[in-house]
């Protein structure tokens, strides 16, 4: 069963009108997608700073109107929909955990304002609905009556997860979830997610710049670039035999212990102008492989192996 359904999502921020002249075409930040996700699954979704990625989380959880298209959640659609619908299927666990809670609140009152809002539970079900979630992440209740900038990174984001359980969410997108903490505690923190996940059924949307995490993490993976999917596949097939040449290009950028850092191949590592931009396949400038046809026809994305898409008019071969 889908947990979450997207058809022709896009978004364009409009740059206003010029006080001389005509008006400029509005930058698109992300181009129309669709994409599925299944109940249960982490989709794990990758590219470079500017691809698009925080844009569509934003949208999926409601933080920004899009372009076009349509969300849907658990077979609802979630065009129109009050705000508090979208918190009850589906959540957002920010990248920086300390900025991302209310300095002037204890953790109680941050942790009461979901259930209050989108449940109208009063004090006694709002201690008893805590009492059990921070037993779920390992925190100590004794924690409800501090400030968050009396906690270490862990444990704060570990209270964002938390504020996020609070609403009872069948999705929740993790944007860039670990990044901000260290090795040790990564660790912690994404074997918490992996327990959650099974123990209350959640589904994930997984953004990370860390393509050994998003591996380890995820079922499926979806590459963004220049605000279009040009791949997405299961996460094994997508590392192990990628399609397109900017999932190499990802993959083979990562650094790796034992390895030195070389420069990987490519004609041009300039980005795409978002006020200009190119015909064709937008990778083209920067692919080795790249003809005139990647010019000058936008390639759609199709089926290059078994559930496995790239929109690339030369894929690689395995």
């Amino acid at each position: 069963m889908q947990a979450l359904k997207v058809t022709d999502l896009s978004k364009t921020f409009d740059l206003g009108k010029p006080l001389f002249g005509t008006a400029r075409p509005g930058v698109r930040a992300v181009r129309p997608m669709s994409f599925s996700v299944a109940r249960g699954e982490t989709l794990g979704i990758v590219g470079e700073s500017g691809c698009g990625k925080s844009t569509l989380a934003r949208m999926l959880v409601g933080l920004m109107a899009p372009s076009t298209g349509h969300i849907e959640i658990a077979g609802k659609a979630l065009d129109n929909a009050d705000p508090a619908a979208f918190g009850r299927l589906i959540q957002y666990v920010f990248q920086d955990p300390i900025s991302s809670l209310n300095p002037r609140k204890t953790v109680r009152q941050i942790m009461e304002t979901p259930l209050k809002r989108l449940y109208g539970m009063n004090q006694a079900e709002r201690n008893k609905r805590i009492a059990e979630i921070f037993d779920s992440v390992n925190l100590r209740e004794e924690f409800l009556g501090r400030y968050p900038h009396e906690f270490s990174g862990g444990q704060a984001q570990r209270i964002g997860i938390a504020r996020a359980l609070a609403a009872a969410p069948e999705i929740m997108v993790l944007d860039e979830p670990v990044s901000a903490l260290d090795v040790s505690v990564q660790a912690q923190v994404l074997n918490l997610l992996a327990d959650l996940r099974r123990d209350f059924g959640l589904t994930y949307l997984f953004i990370s710049h860390d393509l050994a995490v998003v591996e380890a993490v995820s079922d499926r993976v979806m590459v963004l670039y220049f605000g279009t999917v040009v791949e997405i596949g299961r996460a094994e097939q997508i590392f192990n035999a990628p399609k397109h040449p900017y999932t190499r290009l990802l993959a083979d950028s990562a650094p790796v212990v034992g390895r030195p850092l070389a420069a990987p191949e490519q004609v041009d590592s300039e980005l795409p102008d978002p006020l200009n931009p190119p015909p064709g396949c937008a990778f083209a400038r920067r692919c080795s492989r790249a003809t005139a046809i990647c010019r000058d026809q936008e390639p759609p994305l199709t089926e290059k192996g078994k559930d496995q898409f790239a929109a690339c008019h030369h894929p690689i071969a395995d």
